[in-house]
């Protein structure tokens, strides 16, 4: 019997990163009845596609079709599966398959399974096969990993599809380390992950200081909610002048060379900062005293639970919250790309495979 096959963009070289997606046929894990097909309206296109493409991270195993913010209609679903019925508008994020076993996925916190994490593509699931992304005309994932998004009416898809991997990004550190009424949260970084620390911060009642090299986004950071726009650039005294200012800092830079020691500086005692930005190399080093002296913490968290993302949905849907997002037919994925390449997202890039639209929600 031959293998069944998708239509999507296949990236079969480090090449692919600067736009030379391919549009052919390729393979999706082998059916079983815990599985759901998705017919993709959307898909964001998140900065972890095109890293991954270029072997940032580790070596890509060439050919596959990379998107994890995906979102459209069930139209097959296995016997297994429950919540979810052919018809319904249903997404899937940056992570598809895990072992469901261990104690981190029976208490909601399967983005940490240490033994059989998957991603939603590049990765293998438990038979064996690739996990294929959402940059195509159709996505097979384990219905565990699918979320019925019928609950969220409001919340149009493509403004929702970017927060299955880039809002929860962001939502779920704010809420695990305690971003509220009466917190001062810093946001490193005014991008893709940033404008979405803001808008959810505000959303939950914290007051958002954005950190950037130059005033550029200035006035967006301030449009989503931002109080304060520190631009180290300008203002060369920024880490003594705004030194212990802040409870919590969720870091989105991916450089090397941050200025991490001064970072953590901005710090209240007792404050946490979350690492969210993932270098190809270390991080610098910094004085252990910075937190020792102050019970500071340095972590790092990594995308979100289902959980997670359906709390955050229901705070989108409730609030009127939007991602700002920038979208391209899927059609023209390649020159979305180069778009994002040249760092012209501003803030979400999301493909919109138009021919599936007629009954989008």
């Amino acid at each position: 019997m031959a293998k069944e096959t998708f239509n999507g963009w296949v990236g079969k070289d480090l090449s692919s990163a600067d736009g030379n997606l391919v549009w052919e046929a390729f393979t999706p894990k082998a059916w079983e009845e815990t599985d759901v097909d998705i017919e993709v309206t959307h898909c964001g296109m998140c900065g972890t596609d095109l890293h991954t493409l270029k072997g940032g991270w580790h070596e890509p195993e060439f050919p596959y079709v990379v998107g994890h913010e995906i979102v459209g209609r069930a139209v097959r679903v296995g016997s297994q599966v429950t919540g979810i019925k052919v018809g319904d508008r249903v997404g899937v994020g940056a992570q598809s398959d895990s072992c469901l076993d261990c104690n981190l996925c029976k208490t909601d916190n399967e983005s940490y399974c240490p033994n059989n994490f998957v991603q939603t593509y590049d990765m293998r699931h438990k038979n064996g096969d690739r996990s294929m992304g959402g940059y195509a005309d159709h996505a097979r994932v384990p219905g565990h990993f699918a979320i019925n998004l019928t609950p969220y009416p409001n919340v149009s898809s493509e403004i929702l599809a970017p927060m299955l991997c880039g809002g929860v990004t962001m939502f779920s550190p704010l809420k695990r380390y305690g971003a509220g009424p009466g917190k001062k949260v810093g946001i490193i970084g005014f991008g893709g992950l940033g404008h979405f620390g803001v808008m959810f911060a505000k959303a939950l009642g914290a007051e958002a200081v954005v950190i950037s090299r130059s005033r550029s986004k200035e006035d967006d950071a301030f449009k989503l909610g931002a109080t304060k726009f520190i631009a180290t650039k300008d203002e060369p005294d920024w880490a003594t002048k705004y030194e212990k200012t802040l409870d919590l800092i969720l870091n989105t830079v991916d450089s090397t060379d941050m200025p991490l020691q001064e970072y953590l500086g901005l710090l209240a005692p007792m404050g946490t900062l979350v690492q969210l930005g993932a270098p190809d190399g270390n991080l610098p080093g910094f004085n252990v005293f910075s937190l020792l002296m102050t019970n500071r913490n340095l972590t790092g968290t990594c995308i979100g639970s289902r959980k997670e993302i359906r709390e955050m949905l229901q705070l989108v849907n409730d609030q009127g919250l939007k991602t700002w997002a920038n979208p391209f037919p899927m059609s023209q994925v390649n020159e979305a790309i180069k778009a994002f390449n040249r760092s012209e997202a501003r803030y979400r890039i999301v493909l919109v495979n138009e021919k599936h639209l007629q009954q989008d929600n």
